[in-house]
């Protein structure tokens, strides 16, 4: 699909042996230290729920990958750019602009799948050139250029000053790259029973697109190119196969976590008036199923919430619930608006519910944490986080709260600790050594403790080293 792939050669710890392409290893640190800098010039999209989503069809697409050379992480980046990118050691970040733009789960699929065979064939350590040597921070000035977005003066000056134009040309796929990615995903959505419409789609709404916007994007930003060409190659396996058509039930039901999954992102990141056009439009549009009705109406509970209106929220939301009863996630963001008016008891036991029926649900363990905390019950509130942060070690937030609660109860070298994880992960590095500095000199300090604060130092000091 539309993907921003960085594809330049960083320095790791001096230069590079001269070499056509990275080993294993190499990607590895080079990612780590890149994800680092990723967070310093995007905004990550981190909610427990949206998190799980994402990266549980990642791990599906995974299953039917094969044995894979990386752990890979799956991100969501605030961002107005039609964009998605892989970029070194598995590490693929999906701009909310794209996501806004789709319209099923399969399509959602679909970029993961190719996004994922770029990396299965390392497209991106394979293309690395002898001499083109880079380092992370000026490989992420160049990612914050992209994310101000391509056609602007102050994003095309950055940009500029951070890549040579030889460098900036790098930013290239090849046409075999992308067949061979198209490939690997057209046929690993099959493995999966998922329709190649959606494939199909997501190169529709790329090539609409491209066109839109055609002059106003630098060149060498059209990093996927020729989306005609690829859309006719992926209608040519469709047509030889007889694949294509209606939703089959199936693929229905699974929309339903998309659009809640869609709809979450766009209350949030979007401009509420045009968001609400959207939905009103959706929800009025006769033509539309009940479900799809629905589901809109749920975007526009959202969207109540969001503005604080949480009477209108409830009674939208709850009109969802009547429709789709059997969808538990609903429960857990009613208990949220719940939480919001004050009922925390009631709010406490939907949440103690659902997170009673499915222990791995970190949305509703987050929330009941929240609502636990603020009926006093900070041991639970502090297993609950605990259990969070286990689960998902890359969610900043849950960081903060832990630190938060430990202030209170007057740990001090723990509050520090995790203060230092949350500015850790929200790529404050100055920030989080100096907390970590703080905590391993705190009285009463374990020596487990002081351990984890000097290796997070230690790799902080490597990040900074770029």
């Amino acid at each position: 699909m539309v993907c921003l792939v960085v594809i330049v050669a960083v320095c790791v710890a001096g230069s590079l042996r001269p070499s056509y392409a990275f080993t294993i290893g190499e990607e590895r640190e080079i990612g780590e230290k890149l994800l680092y800098q990723v967070r310093q010039a995007f905004p990550i999209v981190g909610d427990p729920d949206l998190h799980q989503y994402l990266n549980g069809l990642g791990q599906e697409v995974l299953e039917v990958a094969g044995l894979q050379f990386f752990d890979y992480r799956f991100f969501i980046v605030e961002s107005k750019q039609f964009n998605a990118f892989a970029a070194p050691s598995g590490l693929i970040f999906f701009y909310t602009e794209l996501i806004s733009s789709m319209n099923s789960e399969d399509e959602l699929v679909s970029v993961i799948a190719h996004e994922i065979g770029h990396v299965v064939k390392r497209h991106l350590a394979s293309r690395m050139k002898k001499g083109t040597i880079v380092n992370i921070a000026t490989l992420g000035a160049a990612l914050a250029a992209i994310a101000l977005g391509g056609g602007g003066a102050a994003s095309q000056a950055l940009l500029a000053g951070s890549l040579a134009a030889g460098q900036s040309a790098q930013l290239y796929f090849s046409r075999e790259d992308e067949k061979e990615a198209d490939l690997l995903a057209y046929n690993w959505l099959k493995e999966l029973n998922r329709n190649p419409e959606g494939q199909k789609a997501m190169l529709q709404t790329m090539r609409r697109i491209t066109r839109y916007r055609m002059g106003q994007v630098p060149q060498y930003l059209l990093t996927h190119p020729d989306p005609e060409a690829r859309l006719d190659y992926v209608e040519s396996l469709m047509s030889a196969e007889g694949l294509g058509g209606d939703k089959t039930p199936a693929q229905k039901e699974r929309d339903f976590s998309f659009l809640r999954f869609k709809y979450r992102i766009m209350t949030q990141i979007k401009d509420n008036r045009s968001v609400r056009a959207y939905l009103g439009n959706k929800l009025q549009d006769q033509g539309s199923s009940s479900f799809a009705r629905n589901m809109a109406r749920y975007g526009l509970a959202q969207l109540d919430f969001r503005e604080n209106n949480y009477d209108q929220a409830l009674d939208k939301l709850n009109h969802v619930i009547s429709a789709l009863p059997e969808k538990q996630i609903l429960f857990i963001d009613k208990a949220v608006i719940l939480a919001s008016q004050g009922e925390f008891e009631q709010a406490r036991i939907m949440l103690d519910e659902a997170y009673r029926r499915h222990p791995q649900d970190m949305y509703a363990a987050y929330q009941l944490a929240h609502v636990s905390e603020r009926l006093g019950d900070l041991e639970s509130a502090e297993r609950l986080l605990r259990q969070v942060a286990f689960a998902m070690p890359e969610f900043s937030k849950v960081y903060f709260d832990l630190g938060r609660i430990l202030s209170a109860r007057g740990e001090t070298a723990q509050s520090r600790f995790f203060l230092g994880k949350f500015n850790l992960y929200e790529g404050k590095l100055k920030l989080a050594e100096e907390n970590f500095r703080e905590a391993r000199s705190a009285p009463g300090i374990s020596a487990s403790l002081r351990t984890e604060c000097e290796e997070l130092l230690a790799l902080i000091e490597r990040l900074q080293k770029g």
